[in-house]
């Protein structure tokens, strides 16, 4: 019977949220699994931190720049500002920082949940979705980030997700050249945005004639790993500058040493998304996915003063599930409500789902109704459901 419609309207639910319905929820839970467990054989142990924490909290450090974008509530016990969570990462920093700072180092954490934003994006208009990843906690250099990469790519692997690209980028190596040409903060910001749409005819009217080369050159680095590290390697620039080049370059050529070229890529200009990373990043992306895949990189946990190098990865598990489609479930058979645990303790060990239907026949045709490809016989065989060939038909 259909709904009537104050029941469709009841049901209405706000703009970029959704029900997650069979069989897609038994898919993403079943993908989440099996990247928690590639993260646990690589010795990242799982921390679940709450939905929702007091700003304070949420929003220090790491968690700074996801402000803007957070839901927020008051406490009606403590009577004090509560955000809900759209990035996992500030919650890991903080156990880090706090519950885990007695912790040896390096420590390896891995997490997975909800997140909730105030407002998508234009390929993933999602407002709520699901974030798993692991964070490396206290050590710095390329070697950590090698391993988070190397880590990464063995989860999508397991997932069968197919040929995926690697796209690296440094976000603070801009604001390091800005700052060298002596940029107010108001036209170092104009230039970043310039880059990031690739726009190199606004950047030469708002940076000094004769400084405007450098971002130019830089320009020739986006693209191919190989070519990216030849045009790095030759540039002459700024010290604080040629730090960050230097760690891309580094980044670039550890990839190299153990992903091969052909599917790695360079964005000297890249930054959006990357707004509290303090190193090399990279995001990952694959044919047929709508945006990224994850990304991850270098930052400091700064939460409660103690500035410990970190990085990591978060990846995008509604995106994932999408481009590997669903999960294949076990088949279900119909038995009788009377069959006993252990007897369907025995079906399943065999790989079925047992499904009953008091007050009903135990045929054929309720199995059909109930999507049952098997039902149990009285006589205890196992029948097919499938419908009976139309006469006149091979069977």
């Amino acid at each position: 019977m259909a709904p009537s419609s104050d029941t469709s309207a009841q049901a209405l639910l706000p703009n970029g949220l959704r029900d997650l319905l069979p069989p897609d929820a038994f898919s993403l839970t079943r993908a989440s699994g099996r990247l928690m467990a590639v993260f646990a054989a690589h010795g990242y142990e799982r921390v679940e931190p709450p939905l929702i924490e007091f700003e304070e909290s949420l929003f220090s450090g790491a968690g700074h720049s996801a402000s803007a974008n957070s839901f927020r509530v008051m406490d009606p016990i403590s009577r004090r500002m509560m955000g809900l969570r759209q990035d996992m990462t500030p919650q890991v920093a903080r156990i880090a920082a706090s519950r885990l700072r007695d912790a040896p180092r390096p420590l390896r954490l891995a997490y997975g949940g909800t997140v909730l934003r105030v407002q998508g994006t234009q390929l993933r208009p999602d407002r709520q979705t699901t974030q798993v990843g692991f964070e490396l906690v206290g050590q710095n250099g390329t070697e950590a980030l090698g391993e988070v990469v190397l880590v990464a790519l063995d989860a999508l692997e397991q997932l069968d997700i197919g040929p995926v690209t690697l796209d690296l980028v440094c976000p603070a190596l801009v604001p390091a050249l800005c700052e060298a040409a002596g940029l107010d903060p108001v036209t170092a910001e104009r230039v970043r945005e310039a880059l990031g749409q690739k726009d190199l005819k606004a950047v030469e009217t708002l940076v000094p004639a004769g400084q405007a080369a450098v971002f130019t050159a830089l320009a020739r680095a986006m693209g191919p790993v190989e070519r990216a590290v030849e045009v790095l390697e030759s540039l002459a620039l700024p010290a604080q500058a040629a730090v960050h080049r230097d760690a891309l370059l580094d980044m670039a050529r550890r990839v190299l040493a153990f992903i091969g070229s052909g599917n790695v890529t360079v964005d000297p200009f890249e930054f959006r998304g990357f707004e509290y990373k303090t190193g090399p990043a990279f995001s990952f992306f694959a044919r047929g996915a709508r945006g990224e895949l994850g990304r991850g990189g270098a930052y400091v946990n700064s939460f409660g003063g103690v500035n410990e190098p970190c990085c990591g990865v978060s990846l995008y598990l509604e995106t994932l599930v999408e481009i590997t489609g669903r999960s294949p479930e076990c088949p279900r058979i119909l038995v009788d409500p009377a069959t006993s645990l252990a007897g369907r303790r025995a079906l399943q060990d065999k790989g079925f789902v047992t499904v009953t239907s008091p007050g009903a026949p135990l045929d054929g045709d309720e199995a059909r109704r109930l999507n049952c490809a098997r039902w149990l016989s009285p006589e205890g065989d196992i029948r097919d459901a499938s419908p009976p060939p139309v006469c006149g038909q091979a069977s």
